[in-house]
């Protein structure tokens, strides 16, 4: 199937506007082809991946600091030097490979951060807001219901898909770049209206309340949820808040991956549990249990005590009530020796922690609060059996238990700060009863 272009598309296509935006044209056809797509649809906001990424090691160009070239190469797919001006719509930066500022606590050498540092301000020349977050939704990115947008972030798509009602596919990268150039994507997935309809209903008939229990609820569901599938949440006890589902979403989004998730009667296209599945009959029901939580809590924390390395918190990024929920935590008190603790967030959100007080309270304890990254997209955390990692994240704990060789922690942040002023962490069974 070739994909029908308008007019003013096939310009582009064509070279009309400039060889940047038909090279970025030029891939997004190929790639509405591949998809069987019939049309493209506008994207009015992009969320991307921008830094000095380690994937862009494989630039193979004469000059390695020649940027324009390395993207040419690395995002538009040629090897010819694009010219590279003004994105088509809002863009903001996701998470990078290191906090711009405070890269030494990360382990970067300054020639790296130099380096790091030409490529955002690359990105801002060409109009990109440098917020640097995984959770552009608490920056100012804000699709509304209906709008067409692309984004590098697993979970801020389902986030933005299931809560504003607004369109977006897990594309890669570089998909992600030619959309911001040309202002174009392939209309498919969940930019269909009839492609948004559940396929599974999860009945909870347990209270989910905490961050912590939508994160493990979000790892169980992914659990048990097909790949390519869109879940369905029925249940009078759940307390919903954007602030405790992005945990929900993050965590979900480790284990199966789904980029459209219904809540009945909390999101805008499940107002009933008809709805959210659009007439399909013979769903496959699925009840979760408390013993499915306590068993998800059990693969993701390994077993016993452990003198601790490292913590790191804040995945997705905190927000501003969750930077000052822990610097009341750590009032008064302060880290153990030996332990390292960072605390991840977004520069915005840092400021507001900065002018509170609650920044400095955080520096007293002893922790470095960081932005622009994770553990996860820096690479940055222990990797010899002799250490030990503690999250309060179970994408994080997840994704990072097979890259390393340290003993890996879950828990809530509670538990997280009371194990960084004693420098252990003791074995919970059950959840520690918080499950």
């Amino acid at each position: 199937m070739n994909v029908k272009l308008t007019e003013y598309e096939q310009a582009m296509l064509d070279g009309k506007f400039g060889a940047l935006r038909r090279q970025a044209m030029k891939k997004t056809v190929e790639y509405a082809n591949v998809l069987g797509a019939s049309e493209l649809c506008e994207v009015t906001k992009a969320h991307l991946f921008c830094g000095l990424h380690s994937y862009l090691s494989a630039y193979k160009g004469a000059a390695p600091g020649d940027i324009e070239q390395c993207l040419s190469q690395m995002h538009l797919c040629t090897d010819e030097k694009l010219g590279f001006d003004k994105f088509a719509c809002y863009c903001q930066s996701d998470c990078g490979p290191m906090d711009p500022e405070n890269y030494s606590d990360m382990g970067v050498a300054p020639e790296a951060a130099a380096l790091n540092q030409k490529y955002l301000d690359f990105y801002r020349d060409l109009g990109v807001n440098m917020a640097g977050t995984c959770v552009p939704y608490l920056t100012g990115f804000l699709p509304v219901q209906g709008e067409h947008y692309v984004t590098s972030e697993s979970h801020a798509v389902t986030l933005m898909n299931s809560f504003f009602g607004a369109a977006g596919n897990s594309d890669g990268l570089e998909a992600g770049f030619w959309a911001a150039i040309c202002g174009r994507t392939p209309k498919w997935g969940n930019h269909i209206r009839s492609s948004r309809k559940g396929t599974h209903l999860f009945k909870v008939d347990f209270a989910v309340e905490t961050s912590e229990q939508w994160d493990v609820l979000g790892y169980t569901i992914g659990r048990k949820l097909p790949t390519h599938s869109i879940p369905v949440i029925s249940g009078d006890k759940l307390k919903i808040d954007v602030m405790t589902l992005k945990y929900f979403f993050a965590a979900m989004a480790t284990t199966s991956g789904p980029e459209m998730c219904h809540i009945i009667g909390h999101t805008p296209e499940a107002p009933t549990e008809e709805a959210a599945f659009g007439g399909l009959e013979g769903y496959p029901v699925i009840n979760v249990t408390k013993d499915d939580m306590i068993e998800s809590y059990d693969i993701l924390t390994d077993k016993g005590d452990s003198p601790l390395t490292y913590i790191s918190l804040g995945c997705p990024h905190y927000s501003m009530d969750e930077l000052r929920q822990i610097a009341d935590m750590m009032k008064g008190r302060h880290k153990a020796p030996g332990v390292t603790v960072h605390i991840w967030t977004a520069h915005q959100m840092k400021e507001v922690a900065v002018r509170t007080g609650g920044a400095e309270t955080i520096k007293a304890f002893g922790a470095k609060l960081l932005t622009s990254s994770c553990p996860l997209t820096s690479g940055f955390f222990p990797k010899d059996p002799g250490s030990s990692i503690l999250f309060d994240s179970a994408k994080q704990a997840h994704y990072i238990r097979p890259l390393t060789k340290a003993g890996i922690y879950y828990r809530n942040l509670e538990t997280c700060i009371d194990a960084a002023a004693s420098g252990k962490i003791h074995h919970e069974s059950n959840g520690g009863g918080a499950l």
